[in-house]
């Protein structure tokens, strides 16, 4: 199994709006994406210096439909909409 792990700080226009459409859109991703097995996508209620604003955890049965999913146009929409309001992002893929 792939774990796709991704965290996200928002940019402070609209950011609680835009926090809650991007938990929206990737969640609505598992109807759309068949490789994408699960997702989880939680917003940080911390606010500490450390913390991200949301995070994703998603599973694939393989390396290929994480690639699959990575190139998928609903997936590469809401990849738009997260760059256009987002700061910074950071990632992690393991194989469990």
């Amino acid at each position: 199994m792939i774990v796709h792990i991704v965290m996200f700080d928002f940019k402070k226009e609209n950011k609680v709006e835009n926090i809650a459409k991007t938990k929206v859109m990737l969640e609505s991703l598992v109807e759309k994406v068949e490789p994408l097995l699960s997702m989880e996508v939680g917003i940080d209620f911390n606010g500490s210096e450390r913390a991200m604003d949301l995070s994703l955890i998603s599973t694939f049965e393989t390396k290929e439909g994480l690639s699959e999913y990575a190139t998928h146009p609903a997936h590469l929409e809401v990849v738009a909409f997260i760059k256009e309001v987002t700061e910074l992002s950071k990632v992690v893929d393991y194989e469990q």
